[in-house]
């Protein structure tokens, strides 16, 4: 082989080289090529998003909000409660007493 052939094989070579890589190129551009639509697409998603997560943080928002409120409610009704308990002991304590009396005037 002489200087010429070398040459010549080696500029096929690298040309084809050069075109397999620019095909490849193209094909790989081809199929992860990104539209207006599909950015338009994303953007609405993103949006979605967005707006999803702000209605969750307001159910969160109202969700410890009003457990707190029930909390509040349920203290309240605790201590309602304990003081009609204390408030009917007494009572019965104090008709024990007086069906004592009454039943020792009887006798």
């Amino acid at each position: 082989m002489n200087r010429t052939e070398f040459v010549v094989v080696t500029v096929i070579v690298l040309t084809a080289a050069f075109a397999l890589g620019w095909f490849v190129n193209w094909l790989v551009h081809r199929f992860t090529r990104v539209t207006q639509a599909d950015l338009g697409e994303l953007e609405r998603m993103a949006q979605a998003l967005h707006d999803a997560e702000e209605t969750r943080d307001q159910a969160i928002t109202y969700i410890h909000q009003r457990e707190d409120e029930v909390n509040r409610e349920i203290s309240q009704l605790q201590a309602e409660l304990a003081a009609a308990m204390d408030g009917l002991r007494e009572a019965r304590h104090h008709n024990e007493h007086l069906q004592a009396r009454y039943e020792g005037r009887d006798r």
